[in-house]
């Protein structure tokens, strides 16, 4: 097929075809992939077959999922993860948070629109620095090494999912607006049908340069002009003294706590690992058989214990580098864990987009690792010469107080709602999770640790899912729930907003845990993702 006029990728389009359903549980005793799509774990699986650990599948999974998962993450956007490393003995978290480039200040973002999409809205991309990074520090292989197949996937192209063709109708008019249209749609006008084999030679072109001259090109080379360009010429903020000052990502240390026979490590700020672990503690202050989602009872308890914690995230914000020093970690605490159960018990009395993978190999290194362009297909804008989305992050700093640690500041670090998570069993790694979702990570993650204890892993992601805000609306699956759960809710004022069955909106966990030296994956049934582990 001739390619269109301006067209940066390729495509066959099928007469008609029906995609084999990705597999979503796997167990091998020699390692285990999960990601949020297939091709981008058989690219990680195939980096523990040729001898790679961990953190070299888990990145060549995460720049894979650039490629097939275009929509959620890139070169253009950011990265966090929890790396646990028997090597170094120990778990560290990484934050690898985009930064505001220096003259985006406040007077030039007085329209909503302008932090949304377009060039304006992107930060300085931290993807490609943080994948080098841990690669280079964590790792056993060579960029060039971790990126050969995902250039190759990138040539040779990929099927588009069902997900994909409807996100693509999803976002038609924002797309087409925007000058990523000549590349997610079909002649810039309509979504690729469902089949169609995705071809992105631009990108890969890109990623074949990365492989060659290392990541320092994104940031002070060719690539690096590219971006300064495209920006000048489009009313974007990213310049080449941005990108000059690599942004490279930093070593944290993980927020912890104990949940049952589990020891949980997240991720502390600008992630969103505190909540996480105010859920798990308030959820620890009542029985077992209360903590049922799958009862009115047990949905309402949750619903309660969620609100809170989104409460608490808004209330209570850190600047990351600042909260080290702080002294009162109130979100943390078991005795204010206490304390909020104590006042949820009486109330029920009375009445992004994002993407994660999870890894681990057989020595017991382990990866829990989230990234993003923010919102759907980002900033819905490209360089064509480079064939990667930009974020759109601006949309996530405060606009308002200038006291906020996420207020809009040049070389500023914006909000981000990740919660990469590693869990221990007996001093071990059990456990690795994550989810995108944004505000809804916290209460997806919780839901599968609390249905761990009953039920197979793939049966606890798979399970009917729900979420509150810090406003009180209740989102759940409610075609796959009891009936009456929809009515205690709304007896005890919350907003009910029912979504789909299997809901995109609600997350999407992959998971890897090792059980007994067998490594058992699963990714989550509610978009393109599929769980593998290497044959030896």
């Amino acid at each position: 097929m001739k390619k269109p006029p301006d067209q940066d990728t390729e495509f066959f389009e099928p007469a008609e075809i029906r995609l084999p359903e990705p597999q979503r549980v796997a167990a091998s005793p020699h390692g285990m992939v999960a990601t949020a799509h297939f091709r981008a774990t058989e690219v990680g699986v195939a980096i523990l077959e040729q001898g790679g650990n961990a953190v070299d599948a888990a990145v060549a999974a995460a720049f894979a999922l650039g490629v097939c998962e275009p929509q959620a993450s890139g070169l253009g956007g950011q990265t966090m993860m929890l790396i646990h490393s028997v090597e170094a003995d120990k778990t560290i978290a990484v934050d690898g948070s985009s930064k505001a480039p220096n003259r985006a200040v406040i007077d030039f973002f007085t329209e909503k629109s302008s932090r949304i999409a377009g060039h304006s809205a992107a930060t300085v991309p931290s993807t490609p620095a943080t994948l080098a990074y841990v690669l280079e520090r964590y790792g056993t292989f060579k960029l060039s090494q971790v990126l050969e197949p995902v250039i190759y996937r990138a040539r040779e192209g990929y099927e588009i999912s069902a997900l994909q063709n409807r996100l693509q109708r999803r976002e038609l008019k924002a797309l087409k607006k925007r000058g990523a249209g000549r590349t997610f749609l079909r002649n810039g006008e309509r979504p690729f049908p469902v089949g169609t084999i995705f071809k992105q030679p631009v990108l890969a072109d890109t990623l074949q340069l990365l492989a060659k001259k290392g990541i320092k090109t994104f940031y002070r080379g060719k690539v690096a002009q590219l971006i300064h360009e495209d920006m000048q010429k489009n009313g974007g903020f990213i310049q080449k003294d941005d990108l000059a000052r690599i942004p490279y990502p930093i070593e944290r240390d993980p927020v912890s706590s104990r949940f049952g026979n589990m020891f949980v490590h997240t991720m502390p700020p600008p992630g969103a690992g505190r909540p996480l672990i105010e859920t798990l503690n308030i959820i620890r202050k009542f029985q077992v058989k209360d903590r049922n989602p799958d009862t009115p009872q047990g949905a309402l308890l949750l619903a309660e214990i969620m609100r809170r914690a989104q409460l608490d995230r808004r209330d209570r914000p850190f600047d990351a580098n600042f909260y080290p020093q702080v002294q009162d970690r109130r979100m943390l605490s078991k005795d204010y864990a206490k304390l909020v159960s104590e006042q949820i018990r009486t109330r029920i009395k009375g009445g992004g987009e994002t993407t994660h993978l999870s890894v681990m190999d057989k020595a017991g290194n382990v990866v829990s690792l989230t990234q993003s362009i923010e919102r759907v297909y980002g900033a819905k804008v490209l360089t064509p010469e480079l064939g990667f989305l930009y974020n759109n992050y601006m949309s996530a700093f405060d606009y308002e107080d200038m006291a906020h640690p996420y207020y809009l500041r040049p070389n500023g670090v914006p909000w981000a709602s990740v919660a990469p998570t590693i869990i221990f069993r007996s001093r071990k790694p059990w456990l690795a999770i994550g989810s995108p979702g944004s505000e809804r990570i916290i209460s997806t993650i919780a839901q599968v640790l609390i249905r761990l204890a009953k039920q197979s892993p793939f049966d606890a992601v798979a399970a009917p899912r729900m979420h509150c805000s810090y406003d009180g609306k209740v989102s759940l699956e409610a075609a796959h729930m009891r009936n009456d759960i929809l009515e205690l809710l709304e007896k005890h004022g919350f907003t009910i907003d029912v979504r789909e069955p299997m809901s995109f909106y609600l997350g999407c966990v992959q998971m890897v845990l090792n059980d007994n030296g067998s490594f058992i994956g699963v990714a989550d049934p509610r978009r393109d993702g599929s769980a593998g582990g290497p044959a030896t």
